[in-house]
């Protein structure tokens, strides 16, 4: 029975590609065993349906290559990758890359991944994808197939019928709804083409181009460079031709009116052919030209006050209708407008013409293609009128029918591109209009009867200055040459020079991370950044929690690259982002990996530490040609990434000084690598940096309090990675060991990591150490500590969604470290009945030689923590590892001792379990 068993949408570097995309994981079930050349018919149907595939190169990069591949015989998982890309592309949206990989150890199971441009239609894609293969399956073989867990079909699907008329006008829909216009995704392109970050920031045209304190916002063609005032003053036609006419620029003649008694007199006035149009419309709405007789300029008074309580009436130019595209002061495209119009053939009436030039495929609805459909309104037929035409009259065979007044391309007309022949006074005017105005990108509408000649000498001048023009005209237009007006709006953006990234610390590891990425945001507050930080605490700028959550996520990091205050972004990186969504940024400046120990193993399809390393080695395989990427020297798994990691490749180490490197990375250092190591000392030993054959003294570890002396070798580990990490982004030795040694790992700076309180007679240690790794760390620094406390109890659980080798092992590294112990339990105990974790934990306890008498099951944690804590006597040590990190420091530092406690046992100190 074939399954749809995950789907994913990737919206960066993943652990199957570096590229956004979607993956939908299938279990074909019994149809491993029927390839495309076994199943009848199969393939003949596909390309009756989708003739497109043809075109599809697959592995043999070349026309007809999928069809060469079926018919050899391919799995059904990869038809329907090419079918998933088909339909995108047949919805009007190119993506052309994709992949079908079999899932190492599940026979019969694929993952399935293909590019995508809109997300929802990229999910409605593929879930139409698999409904088509399975509706071509055979009756015998549709009975396999099942798909009891695909989402709702699109369009009606009742096997072996597929409606893919009524699927593709749904795609279409989508398509239509997220696609960005020409005049956003030329801009959006052209950025991504500079290597410049994009962010969609809503579901219209909204974009973010950079990150943090150098992004730049986009709407269209409004910028965030745009004056609210100059585009204020775009909207108001007449404010507009006063300021143009003070300034020398040629403008018509005429005024606002405000009643049809008004608007009557002052065409009256003017003596000649005049324009109405709204005070503040756009995109031609409301406008009628060449009105002479007052039953002309009823009419026109009649269409333009629909659009607006005021009416503009003025002179109208004789001459041709350009416009001309002004940006940062430069022209940079001319078009001529024409009409909307048709041409008669004899035998067609209007309406037919009409329809026949609607049957362009570059003419579309709106602004979605990059000409608009014509469509028959009082204004269309008032100029048929005007030539004595109806909607059903045949012109003669050649005869030109012009059916707006208007030559804007929203409501149907063309252009041709003129931008070589514009005649310099013209487009000094155009300037000068564009300045005067204010805006950075003026679509400036200019009336000339000849763009050649200067319009000083034949008369003409500017009709209109439009904010947010459109581009679709320079862009494609209809005759001549192509323009690139994007690339000139970008460059104004970011002139050269100009930088759109902020720097980006991306750290990951099993154990550590929070700590580090601290470390690391304290430091580059050093260096006098604004540092946006996330972890599992929240999101934090500089020291303001702007989110309380985990946020370790990308959606969390996205949070902060959209930040405009930030200039440094450091950001914890989890193993569950990666897996929903990849990362949230394509490259970054500085990749950490801490370490890969046993934990979250058989989730996910993480089954295995090599599984998890690969999945971490993400973030480094991210980091950019000038970046660098960190890795633990102490860690094989992570010593492997070093092979495919970005960037200048780092180590950070607890093995000593030069002389106690291992052989690998004092070849690294002699070569001028970059790495940092704890050198022996009578302080906690030394951190030092070597680099391009420098030796970098930074700090002695017993200067930094979240090393406890330089007895918490966790820390210090933490602090080498940081101060790499810090150097990678700069940082002076003087900056970083300032910053270390202000770094106390209280629980306000880096709640839930190695805690401290002292207040009681007996020290508390609170840290989140949830798996074995951590938990072996606090083992060595309780080895450590042992000649100085008496008894060591300890308050220990683990969440349920780990393997039961994994709690078994935690009981066990337990029983090695505490006099006293006392389990609990999370309270949803994450898939798993209550007290099993419980049960696991004490097995693994007992197994190890732990005393069954000192040893204690206590499901509420807060209870757990209570008991400890009256179990205490002065001297002793208490370490707890809490899930509700707040809570549980709330309540260490609110307790109140009472007393001596009995030397040993619950009971004795008033518990009973």
């Amino acid at each position: 029975m074939m399954r749809v068993l995950e789907a994913a949408t990737y919206r960066g570097p993943h652990l199957y590609a570096n590229r956004p995309m979607m993956r939908i994981q299938l279990d074909l079930g019994p149809l491993e065993a029927w390839p495309t050349n076994r199943i009848p018919g199969f393939t003949d149907h596909l390309m009756v349906a989708l003739p497109g595939l043809e075109a599809h190169g697959c592995s043999y990069k070349s026309h007809g290559g999928l069809l060469l591949r079926m018919r050899e015989g391919t799995w059904l998982g990869h038809v329907i990758e090419h079918v998933a890309l088909e339909l995108q592309k047949l919805a009007g949206v190119e993506a052309g890359r994709g992949k079908t990989r079999s899932v190492k150890g599940r026979p019969g199971v694929y993952n399935i991944l293909y590019v995508y441009e809109g997300e929802g239609l990229g999910r409605a894609a593929g879930r139409a994808a698999v409904e088509l293969v399975h509706s071509l399956l055979p009756h015998d073989l549709q009975g396999l197939a099942g798909l009891d867990r695909i989402a709702p079909p699109i369009g009606d699907l009742t096997p072996p019928f597929f409606d893919l008329r009524r699927t593709l006008e749904h795609l279409r829909t989508i398509a239509r709804r997220e696609t960005l216009g020409p005049t956003t995704r030329s801009l959006v392109n052209e950025a991504r083409r500079r290597g410049i970050p994009v962010q969609r920031l809503d579901d219209q045209s909204l974009v973010q181009l950079g990150w943090g304190a150098r992004r730049k916002l986009i709407r269209a063609s409004i910028t965030g460079q745009t004056g609210h005032i100059a585009v204020m003053t775009a909207g108001d036609k007449a404010l507009t031709k006063t300021l143009l006419a003070a300034a020398g620029v040629p403008v018509p003649r005429g005024g606002v009116v405000r009643t049809l008694e008004e608007a009557l007199a002052q065409a009256e006035r003017i003596k000649g052919p005049v324009v109405l149009k709204p005070l503040d419309g756009n995109h031609g709405r409301g406008v009628s030209l060449g009105l002479e007789t007052p039953e002309q300029v009823r009419w026109g008074y009649e269409q333009a006050i629909k659009h607006g309580r005021r009416v503009i009436v003025e002179e109208q130019y004789v001459g041709r209708d350009y416009r001309i595209l002004v940006v940062g002061g430069q022209v940079t495209a001319v078009a001529e407008r024409v009409p909307a119009r048709v041409i008669g053939d004899g035998q067609s009436t209007v309406a037919q013409l009409i329809e026949s030039v609607n049957k362009d495929p570059r003419r579309g609805i709106g602004h979605e293609q990059v000409m608009t459909r014509i469509v028959v309104d009082d204004q269309v037929r008032e100029m048929l009128a005007r030539v004595d035409l109806s909607l059903e009259a045949v012109p003669e065979p050649g005869a030109v029918v012009t059916l707006r007044a208007t030559a804007n391309l929203s409501t149907g007309g063309t252009a041709i591109d003129r931008t070589d022949i514009i005649h310099p006074d013209n487009a000094a005017i155009a300037r000068r209009a564009a300045l005067t105005v204010g805006l950075d990108v003026a679509g400036i509408d200019f009336m000339a009867p000849d763009i050649t000649r200067s319009v000083r000498e034949t008369g003409g001048g500017i009709v209109e200055i439009n904010a947010a023009p459109g581009f679709r005209m320079h862009l494609e237009p209809s005759e001549g040459q192509p323009r690139d007006v994007a690339k000139a709006v970008v460059a104004d953006l970011f002139p050269p020079g100009a930088r759109s990234r902020i720097p980006i610390v991306a750290v990951t590891g099993t154990n550590g991370k929070s700590t580090v990425v601290r470390m690391v945001a304290r430091i580059a507050r050093e260096m006098g950044k604004t540092v946006g930080l996330t972890n599992t605490t929240g999101v934090y700028v500089n020291d303001e929690r702007v989110v309380e959550a985990d946020a370790s996520g990308p959606k969390s990091a996205r949070m902060v690259l959209r930040d405009p205050t930030v200039d440094v972004a450091v950001l914890e990186t989890a193993r569950g982002g990666m897996l929903r969504e990849g990362l949230a940024f394509d490259r970054c400046d500085v990749g950490v990996v801490l370490n890969v120990t046993a934990d979250h193993l058989g989730l996910k399809g993480v089954e295995t530490l090599e599984d998890l390393a690969s999945l971490k080695s993400i973030v480094t395989e991210a980091v950019s040609r000038r970046g660098v990427s960190v890795l633990n020297g102490d860690d094989p798994l992570t010593l492997r990434m070093a092979k495919h990691a970005g960037g200048r490749i780092a180590y950070f180490t607890l093995s000593g000084g030069f002389e106690d490197l291992s052989p690998f990375l004092q070849k690294h250092v002699a070569e001028g690598g970059l790495l940092a190591a704890r050198e022996a000392s009578v302080r906690g030993g030394e951190l030092v940096l070597y680099d391009k054959g420098r030796r970098i003294p930074v700090i002695h570890a017993d200067e930094i309090p979240a090393t406890l002396n330089g007895m918490a070798r966790f820390n210090v580990a933490n602090a080498l990675a940081a101060i790499t990490a810090g150097h990678g982004l700069g940082a002076s030795p003087a900056q970083m060991a300032k910053a270390l040694r202000a770094f106390t790992s209280s629980h306000a700076e880096n709640p839930g990591r190695f805690n401290v309180h002292d207040a009681h007679g007996f020290r508390v240690i609170v840290d989140y150490a949830h798996n074995p790794g951590a938990m072996r760390a606090m083992g060595d620094l309780v080895a450590k500590l042992r000649p100085t406390v008496g008894r060591v109890i300890g308050v220990v659980s683990i969440p349920g969604d780990r393997r039961d080798e994994d709690i078994l092992e935690m009981g066990a590294i337990a029983a090695e470290m505490f006099d006293e112990l006392i389990f609990r339990e999370l309270p949803d105990g994450r898939g798993r009945p209550a007290g099993s974790v419980l049960s696991l934990l004490t097995k693994g306890a007992l197994d190890a030689g732990f005393p069954t008498d000192h040893l204690h099951r206590i499901l509420s944690e807060s209870r757990s923590i209570d008991a400890a804590l009256r179990m205490a006597t002065p001297g002793d040590l208490v370490l707890v590892f809490p899930t509700a990190v707040d809570a549980a420091w709330r309540q260490v530092t609110a307790f109140q001792p009472q007393g001596l406690a009995a030397p040993h046992g619950l009971e004795a100190a008033g518990v009973h379990v």
